[in-house]
């Protein structure tokens, strides 16, 4: 009976403490109850900033010299970021855009071998530009990055939280400039709304924290679980 007792105490505060507030309007979000009064996006709210794609190791790259198909050709970027062309030579790759490349390659065959060469750089695969996604999400792992990349789209690649995942102890580690940096997010503010859902970029990691309070659930409800069954829907 004592256990029962205990266990019960243990799921009230759980679910005490999962209880939220009611979604409301503030300086940075409105909220509408009807969803038919929710209004459309304007065109500039469908665009996002460009980010330069950066070519990297092992990248697939397409490469076309404007009227020499001998030179037009796919290539991979070898594991030292470095790019072989006939006439041309090895070239780094590694850490340019697309235009850039086009542009040393253009810089490399003017005079000697083109007169005018033009050079087009499409990246057709990129295995550099990803996101390392760890801790409490289903599948853990690394993830391509997009122009569109934000934090959430990140954790639904990875097939979303997992069962013991912590919403207000996520962070984000990032090199900026040769310095290591963390920020620290709350997965459930940014659903509400409270403060934007903060962009993802190439070799950031993503960790997820593990919820002490939600594996005590699952043991009390290992314990009583008559008791548990009712609150459940309370505290997910």
């Amino acid at each position: 009976m004592r256990k029962i007792c205990i266990a019960l105490m243990m799921i009230v505060a759980v679910s005490a403490c999962a209880r939220r507030e009611p979604l409301s309007s503030s300086e940075r979000l409105t909220v509408v109850n009807n969803t038919a009064e929710l209004p459309a996006p304007a065109r500039r709210d469908l665009v996002v900033p460009d980010r330069p794609a950066l070519i990297g190791p092992l990248d697939t790259i397409e490469v076309d010299v404007f009227n020499v198909s001998d030179l037009s050709r796919e290539l991979q970027v070898d594991a030292g970021g470095r790019i072989a062309m006939p006439l041309v030579g090895t070239i780094e790759a590694s850490g340019k855009t697309a235009q850039e490349l086009a542009a040393t390659i253009e810089s490399a065959l003017r005079g000697r071998y083109v007169r005018k060469p033009e050079v087009t750089v499409n990246i057709k695969t990129s295995v550099s530009q990803v996101v390392t996604i760890d801790g409490q999400v289903v599948e853990p792992g690394l993830y391509p990055v997009t122009n569109q990349m934000t934090l959430l789209r990140a954790i639904a690649s990875a097939k979303g939280l997992s069962e013991f995942a912590r919403q207000e102890d996520v962070v984000i580690l990032r090199t900026v400039e040769g310095r290591k940096m963390a920020g620290l997010y709350n997965i459930s503010e940014i659903r509400r709304g409270a403060y934007d859902d903060p962009p993802i970029y190439a070799n950031d990691v993503v960790v997820v924290g593990d919820s002490p309070q939600r594996r005590l659930f699952r043991d009390v409800v290992s314990v009583a679980p008559l008791l548990a069954a009712p609150l459940i829907a309370i505290i997910q």
